[in-house]
Parts: structure tokens; sequence; C-alpha cells
């Protein structure tokens, strides 16, 4: 398998907002995203964004894709579909209950507090919280409290 371009991991998901401009702001506060890449068109529409979280990209643009399209993309904020979400995204934090207040003091709403999940001796234990942006997405925050043994072959 090739290695994905420079800069990009192998995998990376899109997000879609009515008010993308105030998402990224919203992101970056809130969860310690950082803005990469942002392309605006037409009026400030987000044709484009990359927002890094360590290795990791997300992308925020407008609900429906870039305005260059000739069918628009069927994507919506949650917000304006009654909350559905169809995708949760999951981050790996290096202090789960840190990252979590920070969240709460720009807003988010934490659907999950702070947990820890023991999988039992065999796996591994994670302390993770779930928390909803404004426009409705469900983001899902963890840290590794214990690994799993090494398994013998």
């Amino acid at each position: 398998m090739k290695k994905p371009p420079e800069g990009w991991p192998r995998i990376s998901s899109a997000v879609f907002y009515d008010d993308p401009n105030q998402a990224i702001v919203w992101l970056c506060r809130a969860f310690g995203f950082e803005v990469q890449l942002k392309v605006e068109g037409e009026g400030g529409r987000i044709e484009h964004s990359e927002l890094r979280f360590g290795e990791g990209l997300v992308m925020v643009s407008n609900s429906g894709g870039s305005s260059e399209r000739k069918a628009p993309l069927p994507a919506k904020s949650p917000r304006s579909v009654g909350g559905v979400n169809t995708q949760m995204m999951g981050i790996f934090v290096d202090d789960v209950d840190a990252h979590c207040e920070r969240a709460r003091a720009a807003g988010a709403k934490i659907l999950d507090a702070p947990t820890t999940s023991d999988y039992g001796d065999d796996y591994w234990s994670d302390r993770t919280y779930r928390a909803e942006d404004p426009e409705g997405h469900q983001w899902w925050f963890m840290q590794r409290v214990r690994d799993a043994p090494p398994r013998g072959r």
C-alpha cells in the first residue's frame, strides 16, 4: 500500500455545518483543533477546511459541500435534520478529564461524563466522555489508562 500524500493521514473524515465559520472557531476553542487550511468562497462560504488534532485531520465545510458541485453532497448538519448523527468522531487525548472541562467551559453539551471502562485483564481500559457541539455533532474523547497485555502466538 502506498503512503498517503505528505501531511495527510491514511483516513480522515468530513463534517458539515450550517455555519462552518463559527464551527471552526468553536472546535478550536472547545476541543483544541488547529486550522491547517481554510478555503473561503463567495460570501465567506467555507468550500474546504482542514483542522488538525495531533496527526489526525478533520475537514469542515458548509452543508451540501462545495458550491462548485453540479449536484450538492447529501450532507447536512445534525441540527438541520432533528439531531440525527450518522457518525461520531473518536479522538484520543492525553487527559480526558481536563479536556472535558475545557469543552464544558466552551459550551459543549456533555452527554456522557468521563467514565472509566475496564474490559478485563485480557483487554484494555479507557477513560472516555462524549460531547455534542453547537450544531449537534457528537464527539467521543478517549484516554487509554491501561493497555492490553501482549498476546502470545
